[in-house]
């Protein structure tokens, strides 16, 4: 079972890791450049990009990228063996 999340796992991380990195990126510069250097015109495009309201996919985009986030928490979390029952080490004999 742990190797059929490992292949998710990784299956996914191959498939967000563009969509995600877009989105940590561009969320870090507009508050740079929105913020500190008070670009606003650079500020808007990079806030359109990071939600690619370019594209016409605001409605869609963080829903996709946030249900990619839970199925990376849950198979991340299932190999690491915190919800495996225990068994018990010590004989009783």
């Amino acid at each position: 079972m742990i190797r059929s999340f490992r292949r998710y796992h990784r299956q996914l991380a191959i498939v967000l890791c563009l969509p995600l990195f877009l989105t940590v990126l561009t969320g870090m510069s507009y508050t740079i450049i929105n913020e500190w250097f008070h670009q606003h015109e650079l500020g808007e495009f990079l806030l359109k990009l990071h939600t690619l309201e370019i594209l016409h996919l605001e409605q869609i985009y963080p829903l996709l990228n946030g249900l990619g986030l839970i199925g990376l928490l849950i198979t991340g979390f299932s190999m690491t063996g915190l919800f495996r029952k225990r068994t018990d080490t010590t004989s009783q004999g």
